[in-house]
């Protein structure tokens, strides 16, 4: 929002060498022959199927690719770990068992466990012997996690704790052999965290819930009825609860948007040969316009997801390196690296669980009437996706997080927003400058996503000045900002993506990509523009915004474009190769 990045310094996935592409095809050999052939035996909850198929993806050495050497991993950067989590992105119920083990089911330990618990757990971990959960949510705690009401009480002798309470919505819960607990100790303000093992005397499970998708992932509630827990499992310090379950989460949060990235390609490949073998009025349904128009639109929203997802996954391997050539150590180093880009964490998740609900229902408009029969790929797709708007914290619970974080990074003096934002505010008197058109390739698109970032910073700062300490409180308001900043980033990351792959491969190899970033970004600009006027118009009155509703304009106006176009020639190279092709 206050600085401009540059196409060197972006990650794309034009760029993964060798040893990358290798775990690439071997992940992608493993779902197409392990897990795509069995989904209907995964949604009738074979028994023993999915803990099986977790053993044999740690076999590959898909479990313990974050995990490093010394515990039994691959200790493979997170561009690599992301594009893993992509990859298992494909497999429905698969993909919740496998992100939840390799998330917030094996990281908690990883970050937070001492040298003795991380001897001890993460081999088997690593290689699938053991699977892994992580028990947070509870009846009365969902989104306001620190609220939890199960307690662990110490023993006198000093040797165990006691824990007693109720958690749901556990994935991975039926078979699962180590559990992360969160409790309060004695009536503590804040949560601590325990590795319980599945046999410890006293913790039982409900059956199986009974849910709208992802029918073959274990979900059930965990009881724990005075289970005693040897102190050593104390996990980090105690009252370190709360503060674990959120850094845990910003790292799940972020591997989501991985994860349906990877869903959502294979959503829109389906999509695509549907269109190419269907024929209605003696032509194939790919030959209409109305059918083109979602094909197209499908790859352009994958497209920006893609490229901000692998753009924040470099961010965090950079901040990681940094970190650790200052002296801090590998785990605190990633900790303190996600942590930095919380706010870009939050986006990835809200931005990609949108994208993936957008073009499963795309897809299943495609099929027409068989995309509602349970015969089909796409009416899985469709039922398998709604979670993600749920999942680490609910979209809702994001925006918001998105514009609170970035607001209290400003209050501590770390990010410069309010000087940006008073500069743009008193751009708004300034006449427009006209430059000469230079020729130059996104020339128009680079200006309208530098406006972009005016607009937040107008009606961010504007919001501030005005509502001040009541601010947390506007919803509505905060949620209009964060699609603004959203749109702002997926925008700029396609842009940057489009603008380095031309320096790599030559304006006139990428027509399709152009077309894609151009489209997407025009398009972002009215709806930025929409956020911008419902935000502005709930606080801002009179002359003041008059100005405001003016320099918005300003902020988002582009020249016209023939998108109908452009979309015909991103549609027609995936007829083509009858898949998503970018």
């Amino acid at each position: 929002l206050i600085k401009e990045s540059i196409p060197e310094n972006v990650f794309i996935p034009h760029e993964w060498d060798e040893e990358q592409k290798m775990i690439a095809q071997s992940c992608s050999d493993f779902m197409a022959q392990e897990v795509e052939t069995k989904l209907d035996e995964m949604d009738a909850m074979q028994e023993g199927l999915m803990p099986s198929l977790l053993k044999k993806a740690g076999e590959l050495g898909m479990l313990g690719v974050s995990v490093p050497e010394q515990y039994g991993g691959f200790g493979k950067d997170f561009v690599t770990s992301m594009m893993v989590t992509e990859l298992s992105g494909s497999g429905h119920s698969f993909s919740v068992a496998f992100s939840a083990h390799t998330g917030i089911g094996t990281l908690p330990i990883l970050y937070y466990g001492n040298e003795k618990q991380k001897q001890k757990y993460l081999p088997k971990l690593a290689t699938g012997e053991w699977a892994a959960a992580y028990c947070l949510t509870e009846p009365g705690s969902g989104s306001d996690a620190n609220s939890g009401k199960t307690k662990a009480t110490l023993t006198d002798n000093g040797k165990h704790y006691i824990i007693n309470g109720q958690k749901m919505w556990i994935t991975n819960a039926g078979f699962a052999h180590v559990f992360t607990v969160f409790a309060k100790i004695d009536g503590d303000e804040n949560l601590s965290a325990f590795i319980l093992e599945a046999d410890y005397d006293g913790l039982t499970l409900n059956p199986e819930e009974k849910k709208m998708g992802i029918k073959g992932s274990s979900t059930r509630q965990v009881f724990f009825n005075n289970v005693k827990v040897p102190v050593e499992n104390l996990l980090s310090e105690r009252g370190n609860g709360f503060k674990i379950a959120l850094n845990i989460l910003n790292i799940g949060r972020i591997k989501l948007g991985g994860g349906v990235l990877g869903g959502a390609k294979k959503a829109c490949g389906i999509s695509v040969k549907y269109a190419n073998e269907r024929e209605q009025f003696g032509r194939a349904i790919s030959k209409y316009g109305a059918i083109r128009y979602k094909i197209a639109e499908q790859a352009i929203q994958i497209y920006a997801l893609e490229s901000a997802v692998y753009r924040v996954s470099r961010n965090v391997d950079e901040a990681i390196t940094s970190l650790e050539k200052g002296g801090m150590s590998h785990a605190d180093a990633n900790l303190k690296g996600i942590e930095e880009y919380a706010s870009e964490a939050a986006i990835i998740k809200v931005l990609g669980s949108e994208v993936l609900d957008y073009v499963v229902d795309e897809g299943v408009q495609i099929y027409g009437g068989m995309g509602y029969s349970a015969e089909s790929l796409v009416e899985r797709a469709y039922r398998d996706s709604r979670i993600n708007r749920i999942f680490e914290g609910t979209n809702e619970i994001n925006r918001m997080l998105i514009v609170d974080m970035l607001l209290k990074r400003a209050m501590k003096g770390q990010l410069d927003l309010m000087t940006h934002a008073q500069k743009v505010a008193s751009e708004l008197f300034d006449l427009p400058t006209f430059n000469d058109p230079t020729g130059e390739l996104f020339e128009n698109e680079s200006k309208y996503v530098k406006n972009f970032k005016k607009a937040v910073l107008m009606v961010a700062g504007s919001a501030v000045q005005k509502l001040m300490m009541t601010l947390s409180k506007e919803q509505e308001i905060l949620m209009n900002i964060a699609d603004m900043i959203i749109l702002t980033y997926s925008a700029e990351s396609t842009l940057l993506r489009v603008k380095k792959l031309a320096g790599l491969k030559g304006e006139e190899n990428i027509t399709d990509q152009i077309a894609i970033a151009k489209t997407y970004i025009y398009d972002a600009a009215d709806k930025i523009n929409k956020y911008g006027k419902d935000a502005l118009t709930a606080f801002a009155e009179g002359d003041d915004l008059s100005i405001q509703l003016m320099g918005l304009k300003r902020f988002t106006k582009t020249k016209p474009l023939n998108t109908k176009k452009l979309r015909q020639q991103i549609a027609l190279a995936l007829i083509d190769k009858n898949d998503y092709c970018y």
